[in-house]
């Protein structure tokens, strides 16, 4: 996640407050969805953003998750996401996002 957008995630979270908020991403693979959502749950990972030590605790998801992917109508999802879908390791990026997940700050 570069600079600007933790930037930017910090600024809405202030504004709407953290529980108002759900971060969706789309990322390609486990390992890259796992460094975006340890940093808006958990902080930057990599010191290098506004999100260093900062815990926002934010809802995370990944487009390819069931309940979110549920949520969209079949249109939208194949023209948005079409075969990205198939060839992606849904299931791997899942089970990584329900790990950090499961160790947001109470």
């Amino acid at each position: 996640m570069d600079l600007h957008h933790q930037e930017v995630i910090l600024a809405l979270s202030k504004q709407h407050g953290p529980e108002n908020l759900l971060v969706l991403l789309g990322s390609p693979d486990a390992e890259s969805a796992q460094i975006s959502a340890e940093t808006v749950v958990l902080g930057d990972p990599t010191y290098a953003g506004a999100l260093t030590e900062v815990q926002l605790g934010l809802d995370v998801y990944h487009i390819l998750e069931p309940e979110i992917r549920s949520q969209v109508p079949e249109d939208v999802f194949e023209e948005q996401v079409g075969l990205m879908a198939d060839v992606l390791d849904a299931e791997g990026i899942s089970k990584t996002l329900n790990d950090i997940r499961a160790q947001r700050p109470a």
